[in-house]
């Protein structure tokens, strides 16, 4: 029933559904219908009639018709139509045979009981039907009669009709409202939950990310030159290999430090991080350098970017520089785990105006020498970063002249930021 509830409320609209009426009498309706019964009774046997009979009835119909709608009043919430219909009949003969006062006040709960417990077109029908049957009554007897008194007799009749019915919508009405307001708070909360959700699961996969492009390259070297130092028996080789391992353990840590304290005190820091940009490539490529020789591969940085004269260096969205930077980066990481002696050509280009494209090209194939174990999750990280841009992203084996290569092309839409003049 929850899910069917919160089925109504994500459906695009606020519905307020009425629930299904019960099976048995409520152990409230249950009680009036005992009441009202023998209040009846004592009224009878007291003989506190409120009118006369008409047509000469004996009045022992009354107890017919307080008994008749005693019974109807256990129906005022599993079938309030048909408990509003046996009141009717039943009203009609306790007023023929004698009025009894608890009759009448029964009749009256049971046309509330219509009302707020009923369908919806019930309730719009039932007080308009009261007010033009209290209308037509009092007009019919002031012409029969001509009596002044008629009025007030009218004024009765709508008391005991459309004055209740009336009540019962009134009540109805704010019921539905305060449901409404309900299904549309449970609503918001939801969507607030959904939206959190979907905040928190893209911050960490944009940590994710972060960590592994920033560690990655790090680990993955330890991870080549440690296999080294333990598999070749040379002492010079086995130094080389410890020294590039201490470079990335001292580099490695200092990036997770500073990771850390971004995400520890990312509200209080007192200026912004420095962010990795395309101006540190040469940078990038001499550490790929250092820790792919013993692996016999060889780095190289190809910058066709604004071949038609325009400043080299003018600058990008930050969004672009960093994801730029990053696919380079986890790229060269990728080389160092997993291609084969050769070069690992770095290119970047860009018209004016156009998108940035980046590629880079390694030699496929296997590799005697140690290798670093791989996830797949940085050709993950890649896509992402470029789909989150708007740019297209490929990874694959190519076959070219020079046999075949490993390739990692992008494209992301960069237009230069104007700047102030």
């Amino acid at each position: 029933m929850e899910a069917g509830r919160r089925g109504a409320v994500l459906d695009g609209g606020v519905r307020a559904r009425l629930p299904a009426p019960p099976a048995r009498p409520h152990r409230d309706d249950v009680l009036i219908a005992a009441a009202g019964l023998l209040g009846g009774l004592l009224l009878w046997v007291l003989g506190l009639h409120s009118a006369p009979p008409v047509s000469g009835l004996p009045s022992w119909l009354t107890l017919v018709a307080l008994a008749a709608i005693s019974g109807a009043e256990l129906l005022r919430r599993t079938a309030p139509l048909t408990g509003l219909a046996i009141a009717v009949a039943a009203l009609t003969l306790d007023t023929c045979a004698g009025t009894l006062i608890a009759t009448v006040v029964m009749f009256t709960d049971l046309v509330y009981a219509a009302v707020l417990y009923g369908g919806s077109r019930a309730a719009r029908r039932i007080p308009q039907c009261a007010v033009l049957v209290t209308v037509l009554t009092t007009v019919v007897l002031l012409a029969v009669r001509r009596d002044p008194e008629m009025l007030m007799f009218g004024i009765v009749i709508g008391v005991i009709t459309a004055t209740p019915a009336w009540t019962g919508l009134i009540i109805r009405n704010h019921r539905d409202a305060a449901q409404a307001a309900r299904l549309r708070a449970e609503q918001t909360a939801l969507l607030a939950e959904m939206d959190r959700t979907q905040a928190v699961a893209g911050e960490r996969a944009r940590m994710a990310r972060e960590l592994h492009d920033m560690v990655a390259n790090h680990l993955s070297a330890i991870a080549i030159h440690a296999t080294a130092a333990q598999t070749i028996d040379d002492p010079g080789a086995t130094r080389q290999a410890l020294g590039v391992i201490r470079e990335n353990s001292v580099q490695g840590l200092a990036e997770m430090r500073r990771l850390i304290g971004l995400l520890r005190d990312a509200a209080g820091a007192e200026e912004p991080a420095a962010v990795p940009t395309l101006d540190g490539l040469e940078a990038l490529l001499g550490q790929a350098r250092t820790n792919g020789a013993a692996s016999g591969l060889t780095f190289t940085l190809d910058d066709t970017r604004h071949a038609d004269g325009t400043d080299p260096r003018a600058a990008l969205p930050a969004p672009v520089e960093l994801a730029a930077y990053r696919i380079v980066q986890e790229s060269l990481t990728n080389a160092l785990k997993h291609a084969a002696p050769g070069e690992v050509a770095v290119r970047l280009e860009q018209a004016r105006g156009g998108p940035l494209g980046i590629a880079v090209i390694s030699p496929f194939g296997g590799r005697s020498g140690p290798r670093a174990p791989g996830s797949g999750a940085g050709l993950v990280g890649m896509r992402e970063r470029t789909t989150l841009l708007g740019g297209t992203f490929e990874a694959g084996p190519v076959r070219g002249p020079a046999g075949t290569v490993w390739q990692v092309r992008a494209q992301l839409p960069a237009a230069e930021e104007k700047t102030p003049s």
